[in-house]
């Protein structure tokens, strides 16, 4: 693995200027499936301070709408880049704005559904993902969430069904996830940002003002994004597996090395 620079070796400036934190949620806000009272307080202590919290994640539409109503978050991206959903408190309304229309999602849940029965019929072990009863775009594949985990030739195996079909695939650190469409959680993150937050991500000022921290394959997109970009300890399992890596990374694991981030931001700012 490329030598990651930890995240303390940073100047206090990195952390100071930051204004968006942009996080996926499974195995970096989470630790072993749970989101902990201490990642949930680090998310009410950036809020408080004036830094936006966006997940950026693979979950489906239904958790992303809970989140973005009852999180303190400014918005977020779901099943890896298909929509964003933005809350407004004060006029009680959820903006929901999709990368493909409502036809689109329906036709390509078809194709969808045949790649379910071949992964499902020639890859033992694999499941549908508990959570796929609330997706809108795309299908996810447990591997080892709430099943036994497989092997990484199975895993790869389930990539190339999706790939064969045309399919977009990504590694997750619990699921493959595959759509049909150019989106991923780069695309739709810059027009989350243009158009709720009027930043460009391809400005110099925006990179300076905006973090991202994953720690599976499906981030790749994102670390490349950002300049600030931060793996938790964990990424280290699945360096191999990403086509760009982070900038930085923490000494703890999953929601402690969210919250070491956090607490660099807000150290920062003391």
């Amino acid at each position: 693995m490329t030598a990651l620079q930890p995240i303390r070796m940073a100047p206090r400036e990195v952390w100071q200027s930051i204004r968006y934190l942009l996080t996926d949620i499974d195995d970096t806000m989470t630790t072993d499936g749970m989101l902990t009272a201490d990642a949930y307080a680090m998310l009410e202590r950036l809020n408080d301070a004036g830094i936006a919290v966006i997940p950026v994640t693979g979950r489906p539409a239904g958790w992303c709408d809970m989140i973005a109503r009852f999180w303190p978050v400014s918005a977020v991206v779901g099943e890896n880049g298909a929509f964003y959903f933005r809350y407004d408190h004060r006029a009680r309304q959820l903006t929901r704005m999709f990368a493909q229309s409502p036809d689109e999602r329906a036709q390509n849940r078809s194709r969808l559904q045949a790649i379910r029965d071949e992964v499902l019929r020639t890859v033992p072990g694999a499941a549908v993902a508990s959570d796929q009863a609330y997706r809108e775009a795309d299908l996810a594949i447990d591997f080892c969430e709430d099943v036994a985990h497989l092997a990484d030739n199975d895993i790869a195996r389930i990539v190339q069904i999706f790939e064969r079909a045309g399919a977009i695939a990504k590694v997750s650190s619990i699921h493959v996830n595959g759509w049909f469409g150019k989106h991923d959680k780069r695309t739709m993150t810059a027009r989350l940002m243009v158009q709720e937050f009027g930043v460009d991500l391809t400005g110099p000022s925006a990179q300076g003002a905006c973090a991202f921290v994953g720690d599976s394959p499906n981030d790749a997109p994102m670390f490349a994004c950002f300049d600030n970009s931060v793996g938790v300890a964990n990424i280290a399992e699945m360096a191999d597996r990403c086509e760009a890596l982070p900038k930085w990374i923490t000494i703890s694991a999953s929601g402690a090395g969210f919250c070491e981030l956090s607490r660099c931001i807000l150290d920062s700012r003391a």
